[in-house]
């Protein structure tokens, strides 16, 4: 059952920068609000334009809270850039334009807001709206994470862990997934459980590992979870916590969790049999993607467990996981397909 963990890859492009006002308490007095912007309230107009955009106390209009956003940037609120840099790359209320959200990213981190720096990393390692530049985009995210912003460490460790714009190290991409995951991002805490895994960077300690899977899936990460499946089945040995945390990966968006899932409601793992549980698990992670799941239901419709016999399908789903490169379904169809065994 065992699908080798894969470190996340980068974060991409932030989201829009909350006002400092609560956006409830903005909503529930936008009169104050406008009035404070009109006067010149550079935090007043970004609190309006949040507003405006998501149609909270006012009637919702994108061009309108962009027209705010970049009267608090020029009044010098550098929440209000980064929106603005938001809305430019994204085409909201304004035609999408790279460099002006570049721009409008620059003008946010230099004006402190660990946001825009953190968007500005994106951009010059994507090769968005300015030259495609690893080391622009290192000093970028490291500007963001030594503000606060965990994003930026995530994307730090990532960098340290691939190689990319920087020697290869092990070490300094634990050091920035603890501080990313420490800071409340749980991508930093999965790749620092699969590090502890896998003994990079740290010495291999499963205990550990299985904590931060844990913290991981506890915030709503699917391969956390999937990885706390593994962990119980193959070294806690605990197969009903592990058909738990397969469920929570599955219904969290993880194929590989459904998969593993359906295997154990075939075998009765764990958990109670169910042939039609299981059929349906594998389905659903088959149209997902996960090719072993398009094997499992190949199985079942050659041999008719839970479901009615049929060769033809059965081909279908063995294609499939051929079609997504995995050499058992392209055996599975060959014998299948002439007969063999």
């Amino acid at each position: 059952m065992t699908v080798r963990p894969l470190l996340h890859a980068f974060m991409v492009f932030g989201a829009l920068v909350s006002a400092v006002m609560s956006p409830s308490k903005a909503a529930d007095q936008p009169q104050p609000v406008k009035a404070a912007c009109e006067k010149g309230a550079a935090t007043a107009c970004n609190s309006l334009g949040l507003l405006y955009l998501k149609g909270e106390g006012v009637k919702q209009d994108d061009a309108r809270a962009a027209a705010l956003f970049r009267k608090a940037c020029d009044g010098g609120d550098a929440s209000g850039c980064s929106n603005l840099g938001v809305m430019y790359a994204e085409g909201i209320g304004i035609p999408q334009d790279d460099v002006q959200a570049a721009a409008f990213s620059r003008k946010a981190c230099d004006g402190g807001s660990m946001k825009g720096c953190f968007n500005l990393g994106v951009m010059y390692g994507e090769g968005t709206g300015v030259q495609q530049d690893d080391l622009e985009a290192i000093d970028f995210y490291r500007q963001a994470c030594d503000g606060g912003h965990v994003k930026g460490c995530y994307n730090l460790g990532v960098m340290y862990a691939e190689g990319i714009g920087v020697p290869q190290d092990d070490a300094q991409a634990v050091a920035f997934s603890r501080k990313a995951c420490d800071g409340g991002n749980v991508r930093g805490c999965y790749n620092l459980g699969v590090m502890y895994a896998e003994g990079a960077g740290v010495p291999q300690d499963d205990v550990q590992a299985t904590d931060f899977y844990r913290k991981a899936c506890d915030g709503g990460n699917a391969r956390g979870c999937y990885n706390l499946g593994v962990m119980y089945t193959e070294v806690q040995q605990d197969n009903f916590q592990a058909a738990d945390f397969y469920r929570k990966a599955c219904d969290g968006g993880s194929a590989r969790g459904c998969s593993n899932l359906g295997v154990m409601y075939a075998q009765g793992t764990g958990i109670k049999q169910d042939d039609i549980r299981a059929v349906n698990l594998y389905r659903k992670a088959c149209d997902a993607g996960d090719a072993k799941g398009c094997i499992q239901l190949g199985m079942v419709y050659q041999v008719g467990r839970g479901i009615k016999p049929d060769d033809a399908e059965a081909l279908k789903y063995y294609g499939k996981a051929c079609d997504l490169r995995e050499p058992k379904g392209c055996s599975h169809y060959a014998k299948l397909k002439t007969g063999r065994r």
